[in-house]
């Protein structure tokens, strides 16, 4: 009998996809992991990779999450049973994070957004997290602070190999 190896997915940590304006615009306050309840053809596509969290956001409705604007592109070879891009998707969560989830958007300037997209076994899972959103004074600032720490990497690099 040949063993089988298993297929690992493209990211070491089973990460599908990322929403890179979540940090840029937010300071996140606390993370959750949410499952999302999905369609078939919705599961094709994340295997595919067409989701997109770039507009993605969280609401509290009749007691349940609810992730707004996330993306996934219809599945190419569905037959006559295809899924809504951008239809609202339930996120699965306990009731006392619900109710955690709640009371932070209660909160004046407090949101719900989605950061990560990721498979965890079989599963796939949503990372979201409460966040209050960023003036545009800390962007500026988180910017100025990247270019900082990259300018001393590149500092130390060039002394390591003058030393070295």
């Amino acid at each position: 009998m040949a063993s089988r190896k298993k297929k690992k997915s493209a990211s070491a940590d089973g990460q599908i996809t990322k929403n890179p304006k979540a940090l840029r615009d937010f300071h996140v306050l606390e993370k959750f992991e949410a499952g999302i309840a999905l369609r078939g053809t919705e599961v094709k596509s994340i295997r595919a990779g067409k989701i997109n969290l770039r507009d993605a956001f969280c609401r509290v409705e009749n007691g349940n999450v609810v992730l707004h604007g996330c993306d996934i592109q219809p599945y190419e070879y569905a037959s006559h049973e295809q899924h809504v891009g951008k239809r609202p998707r339930r996120l699965l969560l306990s009731r006392k994070e619900i109710r955690k989830l709640e009371a932070a958007v209660d909160q004046r300037g407090h949101t719900i957004v989605a950061l990560r997209c990721y498979w965890k076994k079989r599963l796939v899972k949503v990372e979201i997290a409460t966040a209050k959103g960023k003036a545009e004074y800390d962007q500026r600032q988180d910017l100025k602070k990247r270019v900082e720490m990259r300018e001393a990497q590149r500092e130390m690099s060039r002394f390591n190999k003058q030393a070295g």
